[in-house]
């Protein structure tokens, strides 16, 4: 029996398969513009692999912000109690979980095994992925390039809460000659800055995760650490947490 989480995000798409012991595969693929035609693409590389979701050997639990276009889930569960099951499965205890994702930063508490309090930041980018993507593309980089800059650069202060005021303050420090690391440092304590605010705001175990899209960045991961004053863990599978827990989901509810 092999349970199945798949979260489609705003700019990526994960999926994990749980053989009830173990994760036994993950990919990742781009959402793209369609979230639909994405679950599709997503059926046919687990149909390449041997994993046939019709089946009754096979149970899909979909998530996040495309879940509802996975015709072929056997349920649709929330980010927050997917992410809360997931993070808290790659610490093995309570914890605080941080979840940076493309489109929004959800701030989790687990206790006692299960989602106590959550926040989640407005509806702006400006604390997000997103607007690091913005950023990079405006420096004519990828996300890659602007944390390698960025660990190189001291940081130059953007002060504006929203990403078009903060795009302008960014052309204005190319124009003002400001170094590209000095500027991508900016840019990144920008949304540590933004992140940490949130953070604070929640009671919290001592133990903290980050998760989603930018955990796979263990610069950000340091500069939040340091915002935070405590430790921040990254895992390998962070980036893969609401689908770990859709798919441990499916266990606890199939199994």
């Amino acid at each position: 029996m092999n349970y199945i989480g798949i979260d489609i995000g705003s700019t990526a798409a994960k999926t994990v398969v749980f053989d009830g012991e173990k994760v036994a595969a993950s990919f990742i693929l781009p959402t793209g513009w369609s979230s639909k035609e994405t679950a599709a693409r997503i059926k046919t590389r687990l149909d390449g692999s041997g994993i046939d979701v019709g089946s009754d050997q096979n149970k899909v639990i979909a998530t996040g912000y495309g879940r509802i276009s996975v015709d072929y889930a056997d349920k649709v569960l929330t980010e927050i109690t997917c992410h809360g099951k997931g993070g808290a499965a790659l610490m093995a205890e309570d914890c605080l979980i941080i979840d940076v994702g493309g489109q929004d930063t959800k701030i989790i508490t687990v206790e006692k095994g299960t989602v106590a309090r959550f926040l989640m930041n407005d509806k702006c980018s400006a604390g997000t992925g997103k607007f690091i993507e913005i950023m990079a593309n405006r420096m004519g980089v990828d996300i890659d390039e602007l944390f390698t800059l960025a660990e190189a650069g001291t940081p130059i202060p953007i002060s504006s809460m929203c990403t078009v005021f903060a795009e302008s303050e960014v052309i204005s420090q190319i124009g003002a000659g400001k170094s590209k690391e000095d500027i991508a440092a900016g840019i990144v304590e920008s949304v540590v800055s933004r992140v940490a605010l949130l953070a604070s705001r929640h009671d919290s175990p001592d133990k903290c995760i980050l998760t989603g899209g930018l955990s796979i960045n263990p610069y950000f991961a340091v500069r939040l650490a340091k915002k935070l004053g405590q430790e921040v863990f990254i895992h390998e599978l962070g980036i893969y947490a609401g689908a770990l827990g859709a798919a441990l989901l499916a266990a606890d509810k199939f199994k």
